[in-house]
């Protein structure tokens, strides 16, 4: 592939609360591939009212160049002012790649960067590999995860936004980057919309996609009862209790612990599925866990397909020995 004079990477960084998102971050790590097939630079974005605690924390994550734009127009998170912002980023610095996560701001940016400067684009990529010649392949899901197809990017410049989960962040380094203070002004005729009113939503704080132990139930476990083990394991073993969406719609879990396709990707470093079938809905959001324990008297259920290792027989029989066995081996 031709990268032209087009070399460097371009990674916008959404922001939550004055803190990185850790889906942004991840996309640091195809943004280094991109660069070593290129023999570009990687650039980190951020956009926000006050980007301090960010740069702090983003420095240290590999990109080779910390761009930080900071303004009160972006204080009410429209899409419109993150938008030029962007676009200007983008005519400064002519990346051969502009990277974001997946999230409802980073599909609009790209998608709107995309159109405007006519650059190919691809939306929710959990994987990427290069050809021989440094060519990107990107691997989409498609049709609720069933499928997943590859998509060739071989011009520049392009966008792509990937999945939470689907990327590692890479190693942070006590090597800090230095940060460049980019002055942007939003003129009016820019905002189209305006955010009238932020509602912030209440659910359950689960923290999923930090978790590096994860204990999840499905429709196997029987009944919401017995979800109590689950939540015993997972406290043992410092971890956090996740759920299949037939669970969650049974009741017998929130849906903040809802795990796969239609709930949140995750990659921890132990994932026990107790009484998980392993739709393919599920499984594409546990691939990138580190291990993977299944539990389920079905031999021929899927999930154990994907397994490091696999448990055949009744969950509710198996999860008191594994606490008891545990609880010893601590003691």
């Amino acid at each position: 592939m031709d990268w032209g004079k087009q070399k460097d990477i371009l990674v916008f960084i959404e922001q939550k609360d004055g803190h990185p998102i850790n889906a942004g971050l991840e996309c640091l790590t195809p943004a280094c591939t991109l660069a070593k097939a290129s023999g570009g630079k990687v650039l980190a974005l951020l956009i926000g009212t006050d980007n301090a605690e960010s740069e702090k924390r983003v420095s240290g994550f590999g990109a080779d160049v910390l761009l930080s734009v900071e303004g009160e127009q972006y204080a009410d998170g429209g899409s419109d002012a993150f938008s030029y912002a962007l676009e200007q980023v983008a005519e400064k610095y002519k990346p051969a790649a502009v990277l974001a996560a997946v999230t409802p701001l980073g599909r609009e940016l790209t998608a709107r960067l995309s159109a405007k400067k006519v650059m190919g684009s691809v939306q929710d990529a959990v994987n990427l590999h290069l050809q021989e010649d440094g060519t990107p392949v990107w691997t989409i899901p498609l049709y609720s995860g069933t499928i997943l197809n590859d998509i060739v990017l071989d011009t520049v410049p392009f966008a792509a936004t990937t999945r939470s989960g689907a990327f590692s962040k890479p190693e942070e380094s006590e090597t800090k980057t230095s940060v460049t203070k980019e002055c942007i002004s939003v003129p009016d005729e820019a905002i189209r919309k305006k955010v009238l009113e932020s509602v912030k939503e209440i659910t359950e704080a689960v923290n999923l996609e930090d978790a590096k132990v994860i204990v999840a139930g499905g429709r196997g476990m029987g009944k919401k009862e017995n979800f109590a083990l689950l939540d015993q394991l997972a406290k043992i073993l410092g971890g956090v209790v996740g759920a299949t969406r037939p669970a969650v719609e049974s009741e017998w879990i929130s849906r903040a612990h809802q795990v796969g396709q239609s709930g949140k990707n995750v990659a921890p470093a132990l994932y026990i599925g107790c009484g998980i079938s392993g739709a393919t809905q599920h499984v594409s959001g546990i691939m990138n866990s580190g291990y993977i324990v299944a539990i389920n008297k079905d031999e021929d259920a899927p999930i154990f397909d994907i397994a490091d290792l696999g448990i055949v027989g009744d969950a509710m029989q198996v999860l008191p020995v594994m606490i008891e066995e545990i609880q010893k081996r601590k003691a």
